[in-house]
C-alpha cells in the first residue's frame, strides 16, 4: 500500500507519517519545503499545484491541511475541492483530517458542537470554514473520501495510548464522559482507516478510551 500525506510537516501530518512509517507502510511526505517528517520518500510540491499524475501511484492520499488565520480559512474549501478534482473518478482514497465543531450533539443531526454556548467564539470561524468544506465534500460522489473528526479536545502533546473508540456523526464521549484524543492516537485511527478502507464516503470520529 502506498500512502501520501499532504502537509506532512504539520503537527498532525507528522504524527500520521510516523505512525505509517512505524508500521512499515510505504509513505510519501508531500511538503512545500524541506521534509521534517519521518517519511523516507518526499514529493516537494504545493497542494494547489498537485496534479492527477502526481497522485496516481498512491492507494491513499491523506489530507492534513490546516489554515487558522481569518484570511486563509476559505482555503479549507478550495484545497479540498482541488484534491477532489485531482482524484475524481480514480480508485485512490482521500482521507481528510477534519474538525470536531461539525459533529452533531442531537439524534436529529440539527445541532453541532460549534452551535453550543460553551464553544469558544475564537474558534467559531474555523469551525464554520471546516463545516463548509465538509458539506461540499459530502456532495462528491466521484471521490472515495473519508472525513475523520477528532474529539473536542484534540491534544497535540497528549500521550499515545494505542487505543481509541470509533464514532460516527455524533460527538462521542468515553467512559470518563470526556471528548478527548491525542494527535498520536488520532494518527493510529487515521492509518487504521487508510489500511482498512471501511468508511468510504462517510464522516467518522474518534475519541480516546
Amino acid at each position: 500500500m502506498r500512502i501520501a500525506v499532504i502537509c506532512a510537516n504539520g503537527k498532525v501530518g507528522k504524527w500520521i507519517v510516523k505512525e505509517a512509517a512505524d508500521r512499515g507502510l510505504d509513505v510519501t511526505a508531500v511538503v512545500r519545503g524541506e521534509n521534517t517528517s519521518a517519511a523516507q520518500k518526499v514529493l516537494k510540491k504545493d497542494l494547489f499545484d498537485l496534479t492527477a499524475a502526481d497522485l496516481k501511484e498512491f492507494d491513499v492520499v491523506i489530507d492534513a491541511f490546516g489554515a487558522w488565520t481569518e484570511e486563509t480559512l476559505p482555503l479549507h474549501s478550495t484545497s479540498l475541492a482541488h484534491l477532489c478534482d485531482v482524484l475524481s473518478g480514480t480508485d485512490t482514497r482521500l482521507l481528510v483530517v477534519g474538525g470536531a465543531g461539525s459533529l452533531y450533539v442531537n439524534p436529529e443531526h440539527t445541532v453541532c458542537v460549534a452551535d453550543g454556548p460553551d464553544f469558544p467564539d475564537l474558534f467559531k470561524p474555523l469551525a464554520a470554514a471546516m463545516a463548509k468544506a465538509l458539506a461540499e465534500l459530502r456532495e462528491r460522489e466521484d471521490v472515495k473520501w473519508t472525513y475523520i473528526s477528532p474529539a473536542g479536545d484534540f491534544q497535540a502533546e497528549g500521550e499515545r495510548t494505542g487505543a481509541y473508540i470509533l464514532g460516527g456523526e455524533e460527538l462521542t464521549l468515553n467512559a470518563k464522559g470526556e471528548s478527548v484524543i491525542s494527535y498520536a492516537d488520532y494518527a493510529i485511527a487515521m492509518v487504521d482507516e487508510a489500511v482498512k478502507g471501511n468508511n468510504i464516503r462517510k464522516r467518522i470520529s474518534v475519541v480516546s478510551e
